[in-house]
């Protein structure tokens, strides 16, 4: 080998030596640097004259596993979700209280019947009678502040949506920019591996944000897609929209219809200009846009329609009074059936029927719910029990009407519907053995306090009848938790908790108001909307009020436990990916040191090797003269 190639060697040597160095140096400086991929030059061998061979860069790696990388994106999506979820589910808790404690649902429906309770005991006494009117304000500004809270928290959502939109826009965009300096590097080049953690680290954000697939090519491009298929990121980036809708209530509800909806939607304007509702699409199932949309859209609106009926139910049961029908006359044998007045009859209240098909021996219990708004008609009983269906009558249109639609509706060959006069509907069955009409029933709401009956509108809608009125834009009892509010009748005069009759006047002491209103709210049965997530269409969830506030609140609890318990099963996935993604991909201290101290050694054997070319070459030199 000449002096000249051993030279030659050694510079090669040198150089590589720096490169490596320099690598070295940057791994240990980022040691705690987030998204940080422990990086090492590429080196080739080289001829060096006739016999040596020296070393050549070509370029610096990463020291990157993709397949965990890709593992940690997914976990992180998930744990994203399940942060969100667990920690607005927690928030939800607190909106209904700790059980037991003042300021909660369950303590002031306790204290409410505590004093209908006492009200019977005193005979009624004034003290009493104001002491109820206390206990029933407090019940429905507890309703109230629960709903108020409960709407905070989707308003919350909302809120958090339109940031979580920005920051994707932002980090789509710094992919897509990134990938455009990327493409015109080789894959080797030392700065290409800098731009590829920044990338990475996009990704990353992203993928916090919403579930993410990453595709790679052999020009340093990456392409980002949703789960299902819709390009976020390729040779440009997609752009997401929120329309956002600021302060939520009650009946903000999102719709497919943009012009139902009430809600902001995602929508996504790809590359070729198309746009894409994501929400509509079912585009984004993971990561906190999920987690919030979920929240918005599905669980808190459950928990809002959970007290809703809950106050629903408490109006109706001290209002609404059920008139069995009077048999058919005897001389329309042999067909049998009942006449109904349906006089007093408001939009919501329900007219009962039950039949037997007795070629079947199936018993039918059918609900006509008077609806005088033809935009929510048909009433949907999808997924409903076939024995048990509810239909919508338009009443607006007279008597004649109502029965032309009953009869379309239900006229088959074992019910028949006419008008004998004025607002009495009649209901008989076919006169044969096939069919019979056992019950029929009219449920209305009594309007006033002083009705000659226990019943009275005790709770109002605002300052309405609440009638469960049902319409297109929405039913009456959408949002009433929230304004729901004792009679300004009856706050005026507590009297009439007791007193229901003027003519004749209740007697003194007469308990027979207070005690059907305790009985109703302690011991009464009602049937509960599948809505609520109690039952379902098909087997309704029925029980007293106070069981089902505890099996909702019951509900939720286990609904916010179950959603820690999964957020810490998650986090503890994500950080175990985590930690194996820093031992594969991270910088070791303990590596970067060694090969620190095997950089100096070669450095300084190379630096040797020229040191003593220098002496031969000036030996030489000096023979030579």
């Amino acid at each position: 080998m000449s002096l000249s190639s051993a030279l030659a060697t050694a510079m090669s040597g040198l150089r590589a030596n720096q490169a490596a160095l320099s690598i070295t140096s940057s791994n240990i400086a980022n040691t705690q640097t987030p998204g940080y991929v422990a990086k090492s030059v590429n080196q080739v061998q080289t001829l060096s004259g006739d016999f040596g061979a020296g070393v050549n860069v070509t370029g610096v790696s990463r020291q990157l596993d993709q397949f965990v990388q890709s593992q940690l994106r997914s976990e992180t999506s998930g744990g994203a979700y399940a942060d969100q979820m667990a920690s607005v589910l927690t928030q939800l808790q607190s909106v209904y209280g700790t059980p037991g404690d003042a300021g909660t649902l369950e303590t002031a429906f306790s204290n409410f019947t505590t004093a209908l309770q006492s009200l019977s005991t005193t005979s009624g006494s004034s003290s009493s009678q104001i002491s109820a009117a206390t206990a029933a304000q407090a019940l429905a500004q507890q309703l109230n502040v629960t709903t108020q809270g409960i709407q905070t928290l989707r308003s919350n959502a909302e809120q958090d949506i339109n940031i979580s939109v920005g920051q994707a826009n932002t980090a789509m965009t710094q992919i897509a920019h990134l990938n455009v300096q990327l493409q015109r590097m080789s894959a080797t080049d030392p700065t290409a591996a800098t731009l590829m953690d920044q990338r990475d680290q996009a990704i990353d954000k992203l993928s916090q944000l919403m579930d993410i697939r990453v595709s790679t090519n052999g020009n340093n491009q990456a392409t980002i897609y949703t789960t299902n298929g819709v390009e976020l990121v390729g040779a440009q980036a997609s752009t997401l929209s929120f329309n956002s809708q600021g302060t939520l209530n009650a009946n903000s509800q999102w719709n497919a219809n943009p012009a139902n909806s009430s809600v902001g939607t995602i929508s996504i304007k790809l590359a070729n200009g198309a746009v894409t509702d994501m929400i509509g699409t079912g585009s984004i199932i993971s990561g906190q846009i999920a987690a919030d949309v979920t929240l918005r859209d599905k669980t808190l609106v459950q928990a809002q329609a959970q007290v809703d009926q809950l106050a629903a139910s408490l109006a109706s049961a001290l209002s609404n009074k059920t008139t069995a029908g009077t048999a058919a006359p005897a001389a329309l044998a042999p067909k049998a059936g009942f006449d109904l007045d349906l006089s007093n009859v408001l939009p919501g209240n329900t007219i009962n029927l039950t039949y037997t098909d007795t070629t079947t021996n199936a018993q039918h219990q059918v609900s006509i719910v008077r609806v005088d708004d033809p935009a929510a008609l048909p009433l949907s009983n999808v997924g409903g029990n076939p024995n048990n269906p509810v239909i919508g009558v338009n009443f607006t249109g007279g008597m004649a009407s109502v029965v032309a639609q009953l009869n379309a509706a239900l006229g088959t060959a074992n019910l028949q519907f006419s008008n004998p006069s004025g607002s009495t509907l009649r209901v008989l069955d076919n006169g044969t053995a096939t069919a019979a009409v056992n019950a029929a029933s009219v449920t209305t709401t009594v309007s006033s306090l002083a009705s000659g009956g226990p019943q009275l509108p005790l709770f109002t809608d605002g300052n309405a009848l609440y009638t469960g009125a049902i319409t297109a834009q929405a039913p009456q009892q959408l949002g009433l938790a929230g304004r729901i509010t004792v009679n300004a009748a009856l706050l005026a005069d507590p009297s009439k908790f007791t007193a229901y009759s003027t003519s004749p006047a209740t007697p003194a002491g007469d308990t027979t108001r207070s005690d059907f209103l305790y009985s109703q709210l302690t011991s009464g049965t009602f049937t509960y909307s599948p809505q609520t997530g109690l039952g379902t269409a098909a087997t309704p969830f029925k029980g007293t009020l106070s069981g089902f506030m505890q099996q909702f609140l019951s509900l939720q609890s286990n609904a916010s436990t179950s959603a820690t318990q999964l957020q810490q099963g998650q986090d503890v996935v994500v950080n175990t990916l985590q930690q194996k993604m820093k031992s594969t991909s991270g910088v070791n201290i303990d590596t970067e040191m060694a090969n620190l101290i095997a950089l100096q050694n070669s450095y300084a054997a190379n630096a040797h090797v020229m040191s003593v070319v220098q002496t031969m070459m000036s030996t030489l030199m000096q023979v030579q003269l």
